[in-house]
């Protein structure tokens, strides 16, 4: 008996995460305002009556999307801070992933591309609003506490900190949208194109040594 109750709760989590998966590329791509209930109930091949057994509305959907995405993200932020490596291999390590990620996972970059339609769009619930505003500053934060970490052992370069994490950010979340139009055309950078903009020459020596 409770083999089944685990096995329905299973199917019923895989079901959720099937519709949230089609609602997030179908918002990336048509925008929060376009994309109506029924689109999504189709695009998970269900029916809209058997969509409301989920989530109760399109705006519930939208808000679990952001709410999953932040978790996701700022969790792993603080887990590479926390880890025991030097700030350069923390940097090194974060680029290597995002640029997997972007290249590898299509929700990854319509992950983005949503929350950027997110931050400018009327259309947004206000529960979703409040997140934002309350999530979105921590990967900043993170990774600017970890360049100034750098700072201070002389790997990472005497810039501000803080305008240095928002390049970095702003690199990640271009490339991201990029992919986002340009699809299984898409080609990322080396990931040693971007270490160099904030790795001292010092630091990559030692890695390339």
């Amino acid at each position: 008996m409770a083999r089944s109750v685990e096995h329905n709760q299973r199917m019923r989590d895989e079901r959720r995460e099937q519709i949230l998966s089609h609602a997030s590329r179908l918002f990336a791509a048509r925008g929060l305002a376009a994309t109506k209930i029924a689109d999504i109930a189709a695009a998970a091949e269900m029916s809209q009556g058997l969509l409301y057994h989920y989530f109760r509305s399109k705006d519930e959907i939208l808000t679990e999307l952001i709410r999953d995405a932040f978790q996701k993200m700022n969790s792993a932020a603080r887990a590479l801070e926390e880890l025991p490596q030097p700030p350069s291999e923390k940097i090194r390590m974060a680029i290597a992933q995002l640029l997997r990620s972007i290249e590898e996972s299509e929700d990854f970059a319509a992950t983005v591309l949503l929350i950027a339609h997110a931050g400018l769009s009327d259309a947004t619930p206000e529960a979703a609003q409040a997140i934002l505003r309350e999530e979105s500053g921590t990967p900043y934060a993170v990774i600017a506490r970890i360049l100034r970490a750098g700072q201070r052992d002389g790997s990472v370069k005497a810039h501000d900190a803080d305008e240095m994490s928002l390049l970095f950010w702003a690199a990640i979340k271009g490339l991201a949208l990029h992919r986002a139009v340009y699809g299984a055309a898409y080609k990322g950078p080396d990931p040693l194109i971007l270490t160099s903009m904030f790795l001292t020459e010092e630091s990559r020596g030692e890695r390339n040594a």
